[in-house]
């Protein structure tokens, strides 16, 4: 596939032209060695990294930079890196004399330098070190500042470089991160149509095809990636900047993440404010995609009600100080602004239950997710042995709230709430 085919734009059907401003993008053997001519016109590099990362592609960076006035950042990679005001304050000064930043990673490095680089106006790169999400050609970053996870708007790397010598080799637990994190494209997608016929949102249908055959793709080469195949590896890490590409082309993650991420974010936050263990991004949205199957389907064989459901202003706050602690007054602060809570929709609903139905069932069952999964080893079983009963139905509730998104979360909650 010809992916620097598409970064030239897309004048498309839903009357908006598309464009994304990454110059290239390179998912081939022996990649790291096209920085020696992308990098001609920088001096000063800074090369961020964690030990890990560093010590699976830094070598051969630094190889095809030889000649250039180097400076580093490199994170222990013992514990956990949180791209939270820390990291990026520790990345910040190092950027008064760079030209140019070359992240060495994954998720957390690239939305470390993607933030760093648009706030210092510093280009950046990236080398990719696993398969393990989307957001490598995304323009958003998924931080956690004062404690809230925020997709904050960043820009574009000038350049991806994915070299499948070194992404065949990530962790396999990575491999089958991004694996599901393209399974999760599923609920993501419907979570669009769901609100485009509720809300009235923008919808693309280009790029809701193009994201969805990224899913087909990557399906197909499902078994060939628990065999490190290299062809297996550079089909899903397509998928990925394709998807990447299509979030900037929709001007939002709306393509590739709803409530299945809200979920993966609702883990990952509660499990930092509770010090508790909490699965990577993709392997929890590939899970979370099971139960937002699960609430489709629940939805689809109820009769809607003629009232929504809400709590009480004050049992409302009761529950998220009880859930969110030290950042439940941020979340109520974004929902008092997206105004979810007091738009009442339930006469949308009853109008539109029919359509809504429809589009609800055109996402495969909770079921067929499972075996989808369970081709590459993803087990619901680790999801149940982490995560008790309480935590996953807060999460079905609450998610919600940590997003100013409308996605299944919200009908589910505005027809039901805990009354099921």
């Amino acid at each position: 596939m010809d992916i620097n085919s598409i970064l030239n734009g897309v004048k498309c059907a839903c009357g908006k032209e598309h464009h994304c401003s990454i110059e290239k993008v390179y998912i081939e053997s022996g990649a790291i060695k096209r920085l020696t001519q992308l990098c001609g016109a920088y001096n000063n590099i800074l090369l961020v990294a964690d030990g890990n990362t560093f010590s699976v592609a830094g070598d051969e960076v630094e190889k095809a930079l030889t000649g250039k006035n180097l400076d580093k950042v490199i994170f222990s990679g013992e514990k956990l890196l949180i791209p939270d005001e820390t990291a990026i304050e520790e990345v910040k000064k190092k950027t008064s004399e760079a030209d140019l930043i070359i992240g060495i990673g994954s998720g957390v490095i690239q939305d470390l330098c993607k933030c760093v680089s648009f706030y210092s106006q510093t280009p950046y790169m990236i080398v990719a070190t696993a398969p393990s999400m989307d957001g490598y050609a995304s323009d958003g970053a998924a931080m956690i500042l004062g404690g809230m996870k925020e997709t904050v708007k960043a820009g574009l790397p000038k350049a991806i470089i994915a070299d499948t010598d070194v992404l065949k080799n990530a962790p396999m637990e990575m491999i089958k991160a991004g694996y599901g994190d393209i399974v999760g494209k599923y609920s993501a997608l419907c979570d669009w149509k769901l609100s485009a016929t509720v809300t009235g949102e923008y919808f693309c249908q280009y790029i809701y095809d193009t994201t969805f055959q990224m899913i087909e793709n990557t399906l197909k080469i499902a078994k060939g990636l628990l065999k490190r195949d290299e062809e297996s590896i550079k089909i899903l890490t397509e998928a990925l900047m394709v998807v990447g590409i299509m979030m900037s082309f929709a001007g939002s993650s709306r393509p590739a993440s709803g409530s299945e991420h809200h979920f993966s974010h609702f883990f990952e936050i509660v499990g930092i404010i509770n010090d508790e263990a909490y699965l990577s991004h993709g392997i929890d949205v590939a899970y979370s995609t099971v139960i937002t199957a699960k609430l489709r389907e629940k939805i689809v064989k109820s009769d809607f009600p003629d009232t929504i459901y809400r709590l009480s202003e004050e049992e409302y706050k009761d529950k998220m100080n009880g859930i969110y602690k030290s950042v439940a007054e941020g979340c109520i602060k974004l929902q008092n602004k997206t105004g979810h809570y007091s738009e009442n929709r339930i006469q949308i609903y009853k109008q539109k239950e029919k359509e809504i139905k429809n589009i609800l069932s055109q996402t495969p069952s909770a079921a067929d997710i499972e075996q989808i999964l369970s081709v590459v080893g993803l087990d619901m079983k680790e999801f149940y042995r982490l995560y008790d009963e309480k935590k996953i139905q807060d999460a079905i509730l609450y998610a919600k709230d940590l997003k100013d998104r409308y996605t299944v979360l919200w009908l589910y909650y505005d027809l039901f709430g805990d009354k099921i």
